[in-house]
Parts: structure tokens; C-alpha cells; sequence
């Protein structure tokens, strides 16, 4: 089994001042920024093979359409370099006076031709979403329109071709914005202790991904749900230690005190209609018309949901224990994973065709669980936790601007505005060292409750 432990190489010094400041001068018009080493420029990306498919329906479809994007983990032992390269690049192009903006209500099409699909052609040029030898002329063409694909693929938007209003939007992100999302990147990563191995899993929070890698290769991507801005998902590492079949969940304390306590004094019902019992210290059964659900002080019981369609996780969880108290898990309600926002959960991530996920997580792991063996497990109503003798590798990591393997350069939104808080002495740290080591971490710190406990009716 391969295990590497992250390492870094150290930024050139003479960039320095281009990552930090972000000062430059005027690029001269019609002038193409100068190149990177090859090693940092970005790299065309292959068209992608679900462009003009019909839009994907089933968990199925939707995990075949998202690894159609690429094989390329978004997280591997050389991310930390790669990211320090496009900064070279980004950083250059701001110095040349960046790329131009377009009209904010632009309306063009293709087919269409004028003045502003000539700055269209400038924009793409500059960002490398379109050959140089395409810059001149006026017409929306096939080199534009796969030009367009290009940059919508690297932004995480509907690749259509077509000028819409979020793909204007990402086009007019400034270019020292986009500096400041590799910058932020490259400062969480410093000194993340993560030991990769043959096999792991990586969610990128921000994407709205999660990965599974073997041998550098994503074998299987899905959609997941992650948490909602006030709840956001921790970053973390962890290792997957069981899947359980037909998990029941305990409540956590401070959702007992808020949701369930508020649900109680309105409908007196509401925890026989949702598959819920009060548990006493020695696990009896409490009757609830014993609480006071005022809440005047802590309950001294549990709330507890049984196993079932009903239950919140769903038919199944993925355990990987950590300080927050989070986990990857299914839902009831799977209609969101056709959403392009997924930010709805409490704190935990909800995988689309998680029974997929779990089966790969089980090869040889122990022997005997494939997706059929999983299915019929699910179907007898039992609870069953499935233990992994062999361990496997997670990461939840927030990553706004990140670089893959074959150099394409990848954006999404800050979501949780993380990367307001650069802090730039971390920075420099960063561009300084890379993961030497790991940097000395203080204890943990609980989570927030509505973090830390988790998956508080996270799929309702």
C-alpha cells in the first residue's frame, strides 16, 4: 500500500511580492501574458462527455455524469505544489492589468458576432480557455462555444456553451479575487496532517463533492449535501472505521432542547410520528407525556429514532469518528441531490447513491459486502454494522481554488466565506514551506453545537 505523508517545495521568492500585494502594471492592449513554466500553466481539460446528454435523474446517472468530469482527484500527496504554480500564473496576468470585464446584462449567443464577443475571445484567451490562435475575430463560433465549456467545466457550472448569467458572473470574478482563492487554499492546507494511502476519500466542501481515490485515479465521485451556512462542515481528517446498515440515530442534546422540544409543545404526537422514543440512563423507555417540554433545564434522557425509511441517515451510515461528531450518511429526502446548491445539512455530508460509495469502501473489506450483499442487508430491516479491518483514509477539505493533476485550474464559490479571513502571515508560511511537517496543532476545540452534533433532523 502506497502511504505518503503531504510534502511541499518552497515558492519561489521572487513571487513573493506578486502573491501578497497583488500590485502590477498595465498589460499593453492586445498584449498575451507571458507564460509560466509549463508545469503551472493550466491545461486544456478533455470536452466533457455529459455536455449534450440528457440531464441526469437517477442516483446512478448522476454519479456516472460527475465522474465523466474527470479522474483527477481534486486532493492528492501534490496539490499543495500545484496550487503554488498557478499562483505563478495568476499572479502574472494580474501583472499584465488582468483580464478585461464584460457588460453585466451582456446578451450573446452563438452564432452571434460583434465587439463583445471580440472581448469574449480576450477574456478566454487570458484565462487559457481558449488557444491563442483563436483571439481574433468578432463571431461566437465552435472555438468559442467550447472556449465558454471550458471555463464553465473549471467553475463548476451547467456546461452548455451558452452565455448565461452565472457563467458572466464567474467571468467577471476579478483576477485578484481568484488569487485570493488559491492564496486562502494554500493557507489551509498548510500543515494538515494527512497520511494518504492507496485508497481514500476526499469531500471538497465547496464543490459539493466527494471522491474516491485509488492509485491517484477518482474510481467513483458523487454529489453529496453539506452543511447549510449557519451549520457549516468542519474540515477535518479521520479514518473510515464501519458502514452500518440501518443505523438508528440518537439525537443530539441541543437539538432534544430546540427542534424536538419546540415540535413537542405543538404536536404532542410528533415523536410517534417520526419513529422516536425517550430513553431513559439504563436505555427504558420513557413515556413523553412525563417531559416537561419547556425545556427549563437539561433532559436527563435520549431521543432515539429507529432504523427505518423514516430515519434521518437514512438506510445507512458511513462511520469515521472525529472531534466534530460527524459522519457520511444517506437521507430521506434524495430530491435535493438534484439541486446545484447543496448546502442543507446540519453539519454532516449526505452522499447521493451512498449504497455505491459503501460498497467500494467494502472491496475485500471485509470480504462478502458488494452493493448486492449491501441491498439485501438494507432490506431485512436489521441493524447491522459492517467493521473494516483496514482502515481507510477521509478528508473533508474546503478548497475554493484548487489545480489538478493534468493543471486545470478549478473554482467554486466561497460559500461559507472562509476566504475572507486570510490571514496573510499564514500565508507566507506557506509559501515558505508546504508540508514539511505537520504543523503543531492545539487540541481541538468542540464544535459549535449545531456542528458538532451533527445531523440534527438533517434531512427534513
Amino acid at each position: 500500500m502506497k502511504t505518503t505523508l503531504i510534502a511541499g517545495v518552497a515558492l519561489a521568492l521572487a513571487a513573493g511580492p506578486a502573491l501578497a500585494q497583488g500590485f502590477g502594471v498595465e498589460r499593453p492592449k492586445g498584449a498575451p501574458p507571458a507564460k509560466p513554466p509549463i508545469a503551472a500553466k493550466p491545461q486544456r481539460a478533455a470536452k466533457p462527455a455529459q455536455a449534450a446528454a440528457k440531464p441526469a435523474t437517477t442516483p446512478e446517472q448522476r454519479s456516472a455524469a460527475a465522474l465523466a468530469l474527470s479522474s483527477q482527484p481534486v486532493f492528492d500527496d501534490d496539490t499543495f505544489r500545484r496550487i503554488k504554480e498557478a499562483l505563478l500564473f495568476y499572479s502574472d496576468i494580474q501583472v499584465r492589468g488582468g483580464w478585461p470585464a464584460l457588460p453585466a446584462d451582456l446578451k450573446v449567443a452563438p452564432g452571434d458576432s460583434g465587439p463583445y464577443v471580440a472581448l469574449l475571445r480576450q477574456r478566454l484567451v487570458i484565462s487559457d480557455d481558449l488557444a491563442p490562435d483563436q483571439e481574433a475575430g468578432e463571431a461566437y463560433d465552435a472555438a468559442v462555444t467550447e472556449g465558454v465549456k471550458h471555463f464553465q467545466l473549471r467553475h463548476g457550472l451547467d456546461v452548455t456553451g451558452a452565455l448565461n448569467a452565472p457563467t458572466l458572473k464567474a467571468l467577471n470574478v476579478p483576477i485578484g479575487a481568484r488569487i485570493k482563492q488559491l492564496e486562502a487554499s494554500l493557507q489551509r492546507l498548510l500543515g494538515m496532517d494527512f497520511t494518504f494511502a492507496e485508497r481514500y476519500v476526499v469531500v471538497n466542501i465547496p464543490a459539493a463533492f466527494v471522491e474516491a481515490v485509488h492509485g491517484d485515479k477518482v474510481e467513483r465521485r458523487y454529489r453529496v449535501i453539506v452543511g447549510k451556512i449557519d451549520k457549516p462542515s468542519p474540515t477535518l481528517t479521520a479514518t473510515i472505521t464501519a458502514v452500518d446498515l440501518n443505523p438508528t440515530w440518537t439525537v443530539p442534546l441541543s437539538i432534544t432542547k430546540t427542534e424536538i422540544a419546540n415540535h413537542m409543545r405543538r404536536d404532542p404526537t410528533y415523536l410517534s410520528r417520526m419513529h422516536m422514543r425517550l430513553l431513559g440512563a439504563h436505555d427504558e423507555e420513557i413515556s413523553p407525556s412525563s417531559v416537561d417540554w419547556s425545556m427549563g433545564r437539561s433532559p436527563n434522557f435520549t431521543v432515539r429514532q429507529d432504523a427505518g425509511n423514516w430515519n434521518a441517515l437514512g438506510n445507512l451510515k458511513i462511520d469515521m469518528p472525529n472531534s466534530y461528531s460527524v459522519y457520511m450518511h444517506d437521507t430521506d429526502a434524495r430530491k435535493l441531490f438534484a439541486d446545484d446548491y447543496r448546502f442543507d445539512s446540519h453539519g454532516c455530508t449526505r452522499v447521493d447513491n451512498v449504497r455505491d460509495l459503501a460498497a467500494w469502501i467494502l472491496q475485500d473489506n471485509p470480504t462478502g459486502w458488494d452493493r448486492a450483499a449491501i441491498d439485501a442487508g438494507i432490506a431485512t430491516g436489521e441493524t447491522k454494522i459492517i467493521n473494516l479491518p483496514h482502515k481507510i483514509p477521509v478528508a473533508w477539505v474546503y478548497l475554493t481554488g484548487w489545480v489538478t493533476g493534468d493543471g486545470t485550474v478549478e473554482f467554486r464559490e466561497d460559500v461559507y466565506k472562509h476566504d475572507e479571513q486570510l490571514d496573510r502571515a499564514g500565508l507566507a508560511d506557506a509559501a515558505a514551506g508546504g508540508f514539511v511537517a505537520p504543523v503543531p496543532q492545539a487540541a481541538p476545540q468542540a464544535a459549535p453545537e449545531t456542528i458538532t452534533q451533527a445531523s440534527g433532523l438533517d434531512s427534513r
